[in-house]
């Protein structure tokens, strides 16, 4: 079938590159701070405030906004997820707005990810947040019928590999990746924001594109090295599996997400002493790993804000332990899940008109910090009461321990840490290490506590 010329805002950033081989991507985020907030359906200019004000002076080394592309009007989080047409213009914000906040978290030190909706388009009809109008099958200027893949029916058979690829997710248009056109038309979207300098994508219901043809898109970018994160959620027995994405970049571990939910709530911390690969997972420089998620939080299949101290401490932990990339979830509170941000995505303030500013949280921002001052370092010196107190070391480099018993605990810590004076960022008081890495502490019911060399004061 002949193809017709791509739209021309795509054309100008569409790179053919199409005799490229995939680029295998580094390990992880590149750079040294490997930590993502993700400000789950704040506006782009509430964004660059927090880049500047908490992100970056936190160490984190990225941050994740939702979907810019033009989408379906409605209140729901999810219309940013049904796109109309690649132009910058969803409810978060317009093209100036994108571009603002990307050079301003730049300027903090910040890189952007973009969650990224490339498998389908939205169904319904009407007119986008953009004015632009479409109905299923029909995006005007963009795509048409022929751009879809034949299959209308709901994927229902995740045995089925055809099915989960090629035919419609939750109902929405499924995109015919395979096809030249819709390549480049994607491959002309991501090229557009890199134009703006964003610094990598999610890459979202990825397990329904097939691994080569992403492969295919990524390889027309013009910088095909990009970061690039996909969400593959792993089920048991399925057709289509995690370990086919790696080749792309990383993949989301959500067994990593799914399995943290049931030690912090019915095991046994002591579990965790070979946590990630040891458990049947991707490879850490592969694996990007979440205690929750935007849907998992809102499905029950991991933590959320509402689980409490469990959910606190399993970010203490996932920022502690050197296994994967990790995003640190922030939205707003729901008790409806359907229902989209408070004020439309504008944050005036953390912990007001709902929003809950996780990465803002002062026992897990201080994590970020840690993390970064550990990178590279390897466990040392696990330690565990055989139930739900554990405790080890980042080599050299700093040390952590966490009381997920109902009772306070004290006890003498074996350290590597060098002698001296060391702030338990946890609670911002100040721990003496002696001559034999030893230091004596008590830690209250569901607490923890974390020190690092190069921050001795509070």
């Amino acid at each position: 079938m002949a193809r017709r010329s791509l739209p021309a805002a795509v054309a100008l950033t569409a790179v053919a590159l199409v005799g490229m081989n995939p680029t295998i991507a580094a390990a992880s985020p590149p750079g040294a701070k490997d930590v993502t907030a993700v400000l789950f359906e704040w506006k782009y200019d509430s964004v660059a405030k927090e880049c500047t004000t908490a992100l970056g002076p936190a160490g984190y080394g990225y941050v994740q906004v939702s979907p810019p592309a033009e989408h379906i009007q409605g209140a729901q989080w999810w219309t940013s997820y049904q796109p109309v047409s690649y132009r910058i213009a969803g409810r978060l914000g317009d093209r100036t707005a994108f571009r603002n906040m990307v050079n301003t978290c730049h300027a903090a030190g910040v890189k952007v990810v973009v969650d990224s909706v490339v498998n389908h388009m939205a169904a319904g009809s009407g007119t986008g947040t953009g004015g632009s109008s479409y109905t299923k099958y029909d995006y005007p200027g963009l795509y048409s019928s022929h751009d879809l893949d034949d299959c209308t029916a709901q994927v229902s058979n995740y045995a089925d590999r055809w099915s989960v690829q090629h035919c419609e997710l939750v109902g929405l248009a499924d995109l015919d990746t395979g096809e030249e056109y819709v390549r480049k038309a994607i491959a002309g979207y991501l090229n557009d924001l890199l134009t703006l300098g964003v610094d990598g994508f999610r890459i979202d219901a990825a397990k329904h594109i097939p691994a080569e043809d992403l492969a295919n898109i990524k390889s027309r970018l013009t910088s095909p090295g990009v970061y690039w994160k996909q969400e593959v959620i792993y089920g048991a027995g399925e057709a289509v599996q995690p370990s086919e994405y790696t080749g792309n970049g990383d993949v989301q571990e959500f067994r990593y997400a799914y399995d943290l939910k049931r030690v912090f709530t019915a095991e046994k911390l002591a579990y965790l002493n070979n946590y990630g690969e040891g458990w049947g997972y991707l490879n850490s420089s592969v694996a990007g790993v979440f205690v929750d998620n935007h849907d998992t939080e809102r499905n029950g299949s991991t933590l959320n804000y509402k689980s409490g101290a469990k959910y606190t401490l399993a970010n203490v932990f996932m920022l502690a332990w050197p296994y994967g990339a990790p995003d640190i979830n922030s939205g707003y509170e729901w008790t409806d899940a359907d229902a989209g941000p408070p004020d439309g995505g504008t944050v005036n303030a953390c912990w007001q008109d709902g929003w809950k500013c996780q990465h803002a949280w002062p026992e897990i921002k201080s994590m970020v910090a840690f993390r970064n001052a550990t990178r590279g370092q390897a466990v040392t010196g696990w330690w565990d009461n055989g139930n739900n107190w554990i405790a080890f070391g980042r080599g050299s480099k700093g040390y952590v321990a966490i009381n997920h018993e109902p009772g306070s605990m004290t006890r003498t810590y074996q350290t590597s840490l060098p002698a001296g004076t060391y702030c338990n960022v946890q609670n911002n008081t100040t721990v003496s290490v002696d001559s034999g890495g030893r230091f004596t502490a008590t830690l209250g019911a569901d607490t923890a506590l974390a020190l690092y060399a190069g921050k001795s004061s509070c």
